[in-house]
């Protein structure tokens, strides 16, 4: 990239690298070498030996953990009681142990140790490391959704040696606790779908102190209890070995889904080798990997913890609530089939071994029975998504970088010119002045506000890139207030940790301390931040967080964060730190003007979906990273974080026009819809493609914003009741078995748009798979497919994207382009109408002002749209509040335009015109009906003209 000055000796040198590893042939240049392996991760290593010498003991092997049946104590939905772990010595440890049955369904167990909990134990290197196990992951992550059920009740019928617990709907659900060896057993009606300690895997690794071996004489197996050498890195272990384990076992289920972020298939893979299958566990690790490898259980940018099991009519789930760096083995062995069981489900029982390095165990277990219930239990814990501002669900275009104020300008203007619309352009780090954030460079961007002012005009948005990681430099005012505030994270020796990123020398901010959000905002003020407006959001990147020199390429696990917490006791939640302290930071920047952040996080942990978006972080331009696109944002929407996507047109590398064109067709379909580039790509912007894939690229974003109104409505639902915004098959139809394992398509939100991109080249047509006997439309030209359980073949040449609509819906959507989303705010609505087999169809709209709270307060407009006996109606699905009435007015002028039905009755042949009846008239006025017939597999359809109704009115239409 030219610039306008000398580049420091420290840019000179990561350029090169870059630039160095661009031309390494794609696909091979993670550095395996820079991440561990489970051999190479001590407690990773123990625990899966631990697990390897039960399978070797087979019947033979117990648990040494028992639930001395005289501490037990049941009172208001929570037993608590004693563990006792009897080690090879003999040794009796305490362990306290409680289990809460919530209100919401689900079911907590907490598992810790007791002399730590005290502080009775001595740390080693005269280290201030905090003496208990971390338990205030929940702080960062937990929301709601932990009130106790009083209504649950000890089972009179219990047998000696346990104590079974009702609890749930109806008394449905039902805990089964084994005292010796301890285990618990969770049933819905009768039946058990979740089983813990089953295996026998339960895992604390107790403290004890080092005890000093004559050289040659230490046992192996204590090789990495005291200290762990990686990567030139020393990590000290003042506590000594501190891992927890526990085996979660799904029994008759074949399928589990979730644990991003990983480049995998949506249904995980076992991960003890065989054909097809993983060597080594799913790691949660937060980390920087330079373009990551696909097919792989490699830890990535993000973690959470959340697995589904899944098989016909049942989802069961699990919620491993600890921040500490995790491993889970997944393995899958056929049941012991009973021949006289009437049983239809799968016969394969899935086992998962979870580990993590330090923490408690904190297991939360969710019953279902439906993917929809999972989801909205889980998502009472973690909290919904956040409902984005409008603008942030359309099209964001980024690259590192544009290089002036001037080629931002230049960029809108030709999008413009070429009647493509936007509505974010980005900014990574060379706006900066030396790599300072919060600041500008003085000679390539001089007059940011005026870039700003020139974006507002056509209402578009400007996101920059803050990175955690603070220049080290004594004339930096962000640098000096960081230390002089003591708000930067510290060495195992209590100083000031120094490590090198962007902007070399770096310290970082430490946003677990409670004084640090005030400081941050503060930096996000109009008077710190000079030059920024209102219309600039936050791009958080680097956040696991990353560290070039680190072990990992990250921060070393004794570092120390405010608690004297360990950076392995908090490394997972970091990244969502700094989310959260951003999120109040945006909240309100100028006092008295409150409106909904927009923030992008690279590491992000369960939680994350209630302040930000989330992308897959840096990916190859070939088609191998796009096919894998599309299980990944799935993933991670069943995993509660819907506003997910990944770089349009692959970061690394230079995309050809095919694989651009296709990439854009998909892209179109993730909830986060944001084009990006490395910094030695070539430009490819929309407007510099050639035609005709120009035109095929403009005709996807222009459907996008055809379709805005169905995804805000998507991302409302999102927000209320913790569903994806895109969801896979198994999420629709989880009753077809056929479709578990299908990662490769998806549908919109509740709206029967099912979309099937084409992610290989040279493909020309693609197979749909319809699960129902319901007919499907071609969106485009009203093509008829029918056929339950089939793959059906569809058209995709390149200037089209395969996409069905569902019979029995009603799709809302704008259908008047615009420069950005915000000029559309005005337009009126078209209804698309598809008739399912009684001849019905239903659908919704949620619309409100896209930018602040006010929904909160009654500002929205919720349209609940029906037909059936010949009649469309429109109800009110909105509860009235402060602003309600206040906002209708200013949406009294917004009308539906034109209804489209797709099949309608062939009588309809006959009929010119259609009776509206408004706001409950006794009669109604009539709008032109004209009907459209068709032939060769093509469903007719016919058009009401201009009826319009009010979209904020009540209102029917009678054919």
């Amino acid at each position: 990239m030219a610039r306008s000055r000398p580049m420091s000796r420290w840019t000179l040198f990561l350029s090169f690298v870059v630039l160095i590893a661009c031309i390494v042939v794609p696909g091979v240049t993670v550095k395996h070498e820079n991440f561990k392996t489970c051999q190479q991760s001590g407690f990773c290593k123990r625990n899966r030996a631990l697990a390897d010498n039960a399978s070797a003991q087979g019947a033979s092997w117990s648990s040494p953990y028992e639930l001395d049946p005289a501490t037990i104590h049941f009172k208001d939905g929570q037993l608590n009681g004693i563990l006792i772990k009897t080690t090879s010595t003999h040794e009796k440890l305490r362990l306290p142990v409680t289990v809460s049955f919530l209100e919401s369904g689900a079911a907590r167990i907490i598992v810790d140790e007791e002399k730590r909990l005290k502080g009775d134990i001595e740390i080693r290197h005269d280290s201030k490391a905090n003496k208990k196990r971390y338990d205030e992951t929940e702080k960062w992550v937990i929301v709601g959704g932990l009130e106790v059920s009083k209504s649950a009740t000890l089972n009179a019928q219990t047998e000696t040696g346990f104590t079974n617990i009702l609890y749930g709907p109806e008394d449905k659900f039902q805990a089964i606790i084994r005292h010796a060896p301890f285990e618990v057993e969770f049933q819905r009606d009768g039946e058990t779908h979740v089983q813990i300690n089953h295996q026998g895997l339960l895992n604390m690794e107790h403290w004890r102190p080092k005890v000093e071996h004559q050289e040659g004489e230490s046992p192996e197996e204590e090789g990495t209890w005291w200290e762990e050498s990686f990567g030139g890195n020393t990590d000290s272990k003042p506590r000594g070995p501190e891992s927890v384990g526990l085996d979660v076992t799904f029994p008759g289920y074949n399928h589990v889904f979730g644990i991003p972020e990983h480049a995998d298939s949506l249904s995980l893979r076992e991960t003890r080798g065989g054909p097809g299958n993983h060597e080594q566990p799913y790691r949660l690790y937060n980390s920087d990997v330079f373009e990551y490898e696909l097919n792989s259980p490699m830890t990535l940018y993000g973690a959470i913890p959340f697995m589904q099991a899944h098989r016909k009519d049942s989802t069961v789930g699990v919620f491993w609530l600890n921040a500490a760096e995790t491993w889970i083995d997944i393995v899958k062995e056929a049941a012991n089939s009973n021949p006289l069981s009437m049983s239809a489900h799968s016969k394969t029982n899935t086992k998962t071994h979870w580990f993590s390095e330090a923490g408690r165990i904190d297991l939360f277990v969710f019953l279902g029975p439906t993917p929809q219930d999972i989801s909205k239990t889980y998502g009472q814990l973690t909290g919904y998504t956040q409902l984005p501002q409008h603008f942030a669900i359309a099209y964001h275009q980024c690259r590192w970088n544009y290089v002036t104020d001037e080629d931002v300008k230049e960029v809108d203007a030709k999008f413009d010119k070429y009647q493509i619309p936007y509505d974010v352009i980005w900014l990574d780090l060379e706006y900066t002045d030396d790599r300072k954030y919060f600041t500008w460079d003085p000679l390539t961007f001089p007059n940011p506000k005026g870039m700003q002012e020139k974006l507002d005009e056509s209402e578009r948005k400007l996101v920059v890139l803050i990175d955690p990681h603070i220049k080290n430099k004594d004339d930096y005012f962000v640098s000096q207030e960081l230390k002089s505030k003591n708000l930067a994270v510290l060495n195992k020796d209590g100083e000031i940790y120094d490590g090198w990123c962007w902007p070399g020398s770096s310290n970082w901010v430490d946003c677990f301390n409670p004084a640090s959000f005030p400081w941050w905002s503060s930096l996000h003020k109009f008077d710190k931040f000079k030059g920024s407006l209102s219309n600039l959001f936050i791009w958080n990147d680097m956040n696991e967080p990353s560290v070039f020199n680190g072990p990992e390429t990250t921060m070393p696990k004794d570092n120390l964060h405010f608690g004297n917490w360990e950076h392995r006791d908090v490394h997972n939640v970091n990244g969502i730190t700094l989310v959260n302290a951003t999120y109040q930071a945006m909240l309100e920047r100028k006092k008295g003007e409150v409106r909904r952040p927009f923030i992008l996080t690279r590491s992000y942990y369960a939680g994350a979906q209630r302040m930000s978006a989330m992308w897959t972080g840096d990916n190859q331009a070939t088609w191998e990273h796009l096919g894998a696109s599309l299980p990944m944002v799935l993933t991670n929407g069943i995993a509660g974080f819907p506003f997910a996507g990944a770089d349009v047109g692959g970061f690394f590398h230079n995309p050809d026009k095919d694989l651009l064109t296709r990439w854009y067709q998909a892209g179109i379909w993730y909830p986060f819809f944001r084009a990006h580039a490395h910094i030695d790509t070539r430009r490819r912007e929309p407007y510099l493609i050639s035609e005709p894939h120009r035109t095929i690229i403009s005709q996807a974003i222009r459907l996008r914003y055809q379709l805005l109104p169905a995804w805000y409505t998507a991302f409302h639902e999102a927000s209320v009741n913790g569903t994806p915004i895109v969801r896979p098959q198994y999420y629709v139809f989880p009753d077809n078995e056929a479709g578990f394992a299908i990662d490769d398509q998806l549908y919109l939100g509740a709206t029967g748009l099912l979309a099937k991109p084409v992610v290989t080249e040279d493909t020309f047509t693609t197979t749909i798979y319809i699960a129902d006997d319901e007919k499907y439309y071609d969106y485009f030209d009203f093509t008829v497919y029918q056929g339950a359980g089939k793959r059906h073949t569809v058209p995709a040449p390149e200037d089209k994207i395969p996409l069905l609509i569902q019979g029995g819906h009603i799709v809302p959507r704008r259908d008047r382009p615009r420069r950005s989303s915000a000029l559309m705010r005005w337009d009126p609505y078209t209804l698309i109408l598809t008739l399912n087999k009684k001849g019905e169809a239903e659908g919704s709209l949620y619309v409100d002002d896209g930018e602040t709270f006010d929904y909160e307060r009654g500002a929205y407009i919720h349209r609940q749209f029906q037909y059936s006996d010949s009649v469309l109606s429109s109800e009110n699905l909105g509860t009235k509040g402060a602003k309600t009435a206040e906002y209708l007015k200013t949406m009294a002028g917004v009308t539906v335009e034109r209804v489209v039905i797709i099949d309608p009755p062939k009588e309809w042949k006959d009929k010119s015109t259609v009776v509206i009846v408004e706001d409950g008239a006794k009669t109604g006025s009539t709008a032109v009906l004209e009907y459209y017939e068709q032939e060769s597999g093509k469903a007719s359809y016919a058009v009401v003209k201009s009826p319009n109704v009010g979209i904020g009115k009540t209102w029917r239409i009678e054919f």
